[in-house]
């Protein structure tokens, strides 16, 4: 089982811990980093080139502010389409245990007791798997059982036909919804994606290193909250690369309604 380095983390260690590493790293890069630029080049210099890196590091802020928000919108944008994916699965296995009522008694028990199965591996056995990008063989035999179901009934008369056809429609889709949550558990942003946030990153705070200010306190804070800022903002789509491993992630909460629900019925 392949998990990413982003993945682990997530998975290891808690989220505020982790945004608390990236932003104290981030914070101490920029403080050692200006002292030995200030060391090397006294101020006097590096203050002869203000009008100069001023443009200069507008346009470079404007850039990496592009890159960055695209990529906290696309993060978040799969962590809701995610959300909305699992709403939509769940509802179906309720929806085909409301479909069996319509064909007959046998059936329908028969799909109430494999569905609860199923919906209770899920929760219990798939989910926490997939907080490492993987699917559970327990769970996938559970779904198996369910489709036996289906495949062994021959269904009598045109009503229930039409409720089986239905039904059996309903499956497919929830079956391809599966797929698509155990792909989603494992696929994050692409590692190159990652180097160049965290490349453009680090060249934006270095370039602040650059900027010749008599009131070197004043520099020091200014150039930590820039770096303390791009961290958090780094941060954020890290916690939403992953929509079911970390602190945040997407809970089991729809599936456990579902599962009362069946239990209910």
């Amino acid at each position: 089982m392949f998990m990413s380095f982003v993945q682990i983390c997530l998975y290891y260690y808690p989220s505020y811990l982790i945004a608390f590493v990236m932003v104290l790293s981030a914070v101490l890069f920029s403080i050692v980093g200006l002292l030995l630029v200030r060391r090397i080049m006294p101020v006097h210099k590096t203050k002869l080139h203000n009008d100069i890196a001023g443009p200069i590091f507008a346009t470079l802020g404007v850039i990496y502010a592009v890159i960055v928000a695209f990529m906290v919108v696309i993060s978040w944008q799969n962590f809701d389409e995610t959300t909305g994916r699992l709403e939509r699965e769940a509802n179906i296995y309720a929806d085909l245990y409301r479909d069996s009522t319509g064909i007959s008694k046998d059936f329908n028990a028969q799909v109430g007791r494999t569905l609860t199965d199923y919906v209770r591996s899920v929760v219990d056995d798939e989910w926490p798997l997939m907080a490492k990008g993987a699917e559970s063989a327990k769970t996938h035999e559970f779904l198996h059982k369910v489709w036996d179901v289906y495949i062994n009934f021959q269904p009598k008369g045109d009503r229930e036909k039409i409720f089986f056809e239905e039904s059996v429609r309903k499956l497919n889709e929830a079956n391809e919804l599966r797929r698509q949550r155990i792909v989603d558990s494992g696929t994050g942003i692409n590692e190159i994606l990652w180097f160049v946030l965290i490349a453009c990153g680090i060249i934006t705070i270095a370039f602040t290193f650059f900027f010749g200010t008599e009131n070197l306190i004043a520099q020091i804070i200014m150039t930590s909250l820039l770096a303390a800022l791009i961290a958090l903002v780094l941060f954020t789509i890290m916690a939403f690369d992953y929509p079911f491993t970390g602190d945040i992630s997407v809970s089991p909460k729809v599936f456990e309604s579902i599962l009362r629900s069946l239990n209910a019925f």
